[in-house]
């Protein structure tokens, strides 16, 4: 069977290695090593393509009938080869359209020449072997393998060190993902989100698998869930010091914090405009909670709502034109949209009395949110039109929902089992999955953009 015929059905898995969280040193030591890490991804993997064919393997994920793509990943040859064909493992199988081959049942090693007959014997139509060398610095050879048509479709070199292994691993997989289904993969992005520190709250970064939890170093006796830019060079958040509510940024190219705004009453933060110019906020510096636009050139600040009815967690589309936000001014919470400029605003949900926490899906045709349900924080999901209303979760409380830059997932903090944790589930609620550790009380996650 030709795999470019082939649908595949998708299916969860998840993958949570120890976390290694930095040590002490503050908002400097902890962003030093976290600019270092990026400098170790961005100088220090690289991949060359050896040989890449027309692509002829892939899987319609648009499909509404596709089932999973049977692959086989052998260990790789040589050092550190196991690890690395284990993250591409992972990775893959977290997407939910790969099932992975078990490997007592392989006949063949990534060392020995490819035969198309010792795996189509145990139902694979796509392999993945490679080889590693070297010791720090390490060099890693990979081909892609098409069964059904006996042929290599894919190969590329990939150079690395030791310590960025885990980054060189989501590389490999994500070529291999959008080799096979013409769309870029999500094993490279990170994860911000808030954690209790020392009895502060702080900023924390992880892999979008929950591994390499890092420590940023800032606390506020409160700090509100983080927004990227769209570049993934900058975060956005609100924490209070000293009393007052301030929203923050964080550059990472320039290893600084910078307080972009602050007043009397609560000033929480929504998130970046795409061009990464401006900021929307709610504030309650006039007594009442308003939607602010503030512009970061020179801190130019325009209320883009009036003052009639409490308006708060504003988030601008991707595309820019909109903003969705809640507003009591049909007597309870819910989620309304509205342009940049404040008019034209429109209800989108009624269902329920208590909606909040909007946030855009990559594509501008979704919003997930929290509504209150038997007393209980749930998601749901719905259309801009306000059409599609999907719940989707049903036990404890769960918030913060945002989507992965590829729309595909959903992450959100729940507490369950009697702590509060991280998890992420399909953008339909399936395979539902916690990511982070037992011991860390997290919450206010946002998926990076890339």
């Amino acid at each position: 069977m030709n795999l470019k015929d082939t649908r595949y059905r998708i299916q969860d898995t998840g993958y949570n290695p120890p976390p290694s969280p930095l040590g002490k040193g503050g908002i400097k030591g902890g962003l030093s090593c976290i600019i270092i890490s990026f400098l170790v991804f961005s100088l220090f993997i690289f991949h060359f393509s050896l040989l890449t064919c027309e692509a002829k393997i892939y899987i319609d994920i648009t499909s509404p009938a596709i089932k999973k793509l049977p692959i086989a990943i052998p260990e790789f040859s040589g050092t550190e080869g196991k690890q690395i064909a284990d993250l591409i493992r992972d990775d893959l199988e977290f997407t939910g359209f790969f099932l992975s081959i078990d490997r007592a049942a392989y006949i063949e090693k990534s060392g020995d020449a490819f035969n198309p007959k010792n795996w189509t014997a145990i139902g694979a139509e796509a392999v993945v072997k490679g080889t590693v060398s070297g010791e720090q610095n390490l060099t890693a050879i990979v081909s892609l393998y098409d069964t059904s048509e006996g042929r290599e479709v894919l190969r590329k070199q990939y150079k690395g060190t030791k310590v960025s292994i885990r980054r060189l691993g989501h590389s490999i997989a994500s070529d291999i993902y959008q080799h096979i289904t013409g769309e870029k993969g999500i094993f490279g992005t990170r994860v911000a989100f808030v954690a209790e520190d020392e009895g502060k709250k702080g900023l924390y970064l992880m892999d979008w698998d929950g591994a390499g939890i890092k420590r940023l170093g800032i606390k506020g006796d409160f700090v509100l869930r983080p927004h990227w830019s769209l570049d993934g060079r900058r975060l956005v958040y609100s924490s209070e010091r000293g009393g007052q509510w301030g929203i923050y940024l964080l550059d990472f190219t320039k290893m600084s914090e910078k307080k972009v705004f602050a007043s009397r009453g609560l000033n929480i933060t929504g998130n970046f405009s795409p061009d990464g110019e401006e900021i929307v906020f709610s504030s309650s510096q006039d007594e009442t909670y308003g939607i602010y636009n503030l512009r970061l050139s020179d801190s130019k600040l325009t209320r883009i709502t009036t003052a009639r009815w409490i308006e708060i967690s504003p988030v601008v589309s991707p595309d820019g034109k909109l903003v969705a936000f809640v507003s009591d001014r049909g007597g309870t919470p819910q989620i309304y949209i509205m342009s940049r400029n404040g008019y034209d605003a429109r209800r989108i949900t009624f269902e329920g009395s208590y909606n909040t926490s909007p946030s855009w899906s990559p594509d501008n045709k979704k919003i997930v949110f929290v509504g209150r349900v038997s007393g209980k924080q749930q998601i749901f999901i719905i259309s801009p039109d306000g059409s599609a209303l999907t719940r989707l979760t049903d036990k404890w409380n769960n918030e913060d929902p945002s989507f992965s830059p590829d729309g595909r997932f959903i992450i959100f903090s729940s507490v369950r089992n009697g702590g509060s944790g991280i998890y992420t589930m399909r953008a339909n609620g399936e395979s539902q999955k916690k990511i982070t550790p037992p011991w860390l009380r997290a919450f206010g996650p946002r998926w990076s953009p890339n």
